[in-house]
Order: C-alpha cells, then sequence, then structure tokens
C-alpha cells in the first residue's frame, strides 16, 4: 500500500500545478492514538485532508472511468515537521524527512462513498481544544479526485487499498502537547486525539 498526497489542491493555494509526495504505510496511525511530537522537530503543524481509498488496480485510467477507482473516504490530519521542511525546500532536497515519519498521518475509518449524500461537496473541519482552527469543502478542489486519479496513473499504477490524500494549508499552525484534536465530516466527528 502506498499513500499519495496531494501539494495545495484547493482554491486559496498559490500553487496551480498538480504535485504530490508519498508516505509510507508506516505514517498512519490509527484509532485516535495519541500522536507523540517526534524528538527530531520542535515545529510540528497540522494539516486536514480528505483520504480516498483506491479500489481497483489502475494505470492511464481515463477520466470517464476515474470515478470506479476509488470506493471510501476518510479524513487524515497529516502532520509535517515544518522546520525540517524548510531546510529541505532551501537545499533542494526531498521532503520525506519532513513528511514521511513514522505516525505523521492520523487516519479516521473510512465511510463507502455510496453511504454519502454528495462526495463532491464534503464539508469537513479541524478543532483543537474545542476552537475550530480549519475548514473545507470539496468542491473547492482546484481538481477534481477523478482527475486527481487519472493524474497519478499516468505516474505509476494505482493498486487496490493504496489511499490518496488532499489537504489544505490554510490555517495550519504548530501543535503542543496536550492539545486535543478534533476532525469532522459533515458535522460528524470522524477523528478526536491527544498529542504527547
Amino acid at each position: 500500500m502506498k499513500i499519495i498526497c496531494m501539494v495545495n489542491h484547493f482554491k486559496d493555494s498559490i500553487h496551480k500545478e498538480p504535485v504530490f509526495y508519498m508516505k509510507p504505510d508506516t505514517s498512519l496511525l490509527r484509532n485516535n492514538e495519541p500522536f507523540y511530537i517526534p524528538p527530531f522537530s520542535n515545529d510540528i503543524h497540522y494539516g486536514i485532508a480528505l483520504v480516498y481509498r483506491i479500489c481497483k488496480v489502475g494505470k492511464n485510467i481515463s477520466l470517464r472511468f476515474a470515478h470506479r477507482y476509488y470506493d471510501a473516504i476518510a479524513l487524515g490530519i497529516d502532520f509535517t515537521a515544518c522546520d525540517i521542511l524548510k531546510q529541505c525546500i532551501s537545499q533542494g532536497l526531498p521532503w520525506e524527512m519532513a513528511k514521511s515519519y513514522e505516525n505523521s498521518l492520523a487516519i479516521s475509518p473510512l465511510i463507502d462513498k455510496t453511504n454519502m449524500d454528495d462526495i463532491k461537496n464534503i464539508c469537513f473541519s479541524l478543532s483543537i481544544n474545542g476552537e475550530s482552527v480549519q475548514h473545507g469543502v470539496s468542491s473547492n478542489m482546484i481538481f477534481t479526485m477523478e482527475q486527481m486519479v487519472v493524474l497519478v496513473s499516468q505516474y505509476m499504477t494505482l493498486k487496490t487499498g493504496d489511499l490518496i490524500c488532499i489537504g489544505i494549508d490554510e490555517g495550519t499552525d504548530r501543535v503542543k502537547k496536550d492539545d486535543y484534536l478534533e476532525a469532522f465530516m459533515d458535522d460528524k466527528k470522524m477523528l478526536g486525539f491527544y498529542i504527547r
């Protein structure tokens, strides 16, 4: 299984071209377990994301069939070591040390897309200690999920169980020990866990 993270794909982003990076499956943090701030960073930032599960193997997928290649949606909270990311960017280095470390993506249970009212207009939000800090709507994505399936499948084969993660960067900030994070999808609580 691979995790494909799309960068800056909402309409408030300054970047308009599709870009993605990868996370290993060891980056997943499940079951509302606490997120432990890693010892190698002093500047861990949160970012809420929609996470789509791939359900079929495909390469060079046509846009007309792309909707058949994902079957469920979850919420994720992507944790970035921003101090390390700045170093990587300034030196033209890959981002994995800042983005792909252990437990860097908290993920909720998946919801079958057939059980959702409108997968094109999903409202989602993140609160910290009861205060809303991020919110988004899937209709504000620059590219549709189907377009992103097409894009990624041009570069690599998508396999059953792969995840495509689409985050928003507006409103991101540093997490602190004992913060309590809650993520909601259409007012349904999907995640709730502490920072340790």
